[in-house]
């Protein structure tokens, strides 16, 4: 089977996410994948040609306001020229938030993420991990902290910069990152015997 192609498109708006976004490269690199890192703020031609080669697109974006961020949202507009011709159709997709609060509605983001990809015709890969810290004998160091399902998310303190996201967030992520990679070769494997 060839190496699975994984690309993260991303924005950071203060570095927090992109720090996400270098644990879920780690991720797929460590599990087998071609990683590239794509910052859609800055994305150039040969990089949307990334994306079109690629077996799965990560989302990520800080959660401002509810939502992925405007520079995301552009992104996303911008992606409608790869919608006519369903050049993403049966890739994979993920996604990943931060917000400053524990909740800050980060949810909404991943839902955001999860509606783009359902309209690509893509398909869901989620987290896949039981909520840490729930319980008496869990605590803040557990994968999935904050107890969400759809990606991966964390959150970092508002007056605190991109050195203190929670390492458990970043593991989280680095977990999203090889549970991608390999559901891109399980369905690699499948289309093979198929």
């Amino acid at each position: 089977m060839t190496t699975p192609v994984v690309s993260i498109a991303y924005h950071s708006g203060y570095g927090h996410t992109a720090v996400l976004a270098e644990a879920v490269r780690a991720g797929a690199a460590e599990a087998g994948a071609e990683v590239h890192l794509i910052k859609v703020d800055e994305i150039t031609d040969e990089q949307w040609e990334t994306l079109d080669r690629s077996d799965a697109i990560v989302f990520g974006s800080p959660t401002y306001m509810g939502t992925a961020s405007g520079a995301f949202h552009v992104f996303a507009e911008a992606s409608s020229k790869r919608w006519f011709g369903q050049d993403w159709k049966d890739k994979l997709a993920a996604g990943f938030t931060n917000s400053g609060s524990k909740s800050g509605d980060k949810l909404h983001t991943l839902q955001f993420f999860q509606i783009l990809a359902g309209q690509h015709g893509m398909h869901w890969v989620n987290l896949g991990l039981h909520p840490g810290w729930n319980s008496s004998e869990g605590s803040e160091h557990d994968l999935n902290r904050l107890g969400v399902f759809a990606g991966a998310a964390a959150q970092t303190n508002v007056d605190e910069g991109p050195d203190a996201v929670h390492k458990a967030d970043i593991a989280t992520a680095e977990h999203l990152g090889r549970r991608v990679t390999e559901t891109a070769r399980v369905l690699a494997r499948g289309r093979v015997a198929a």
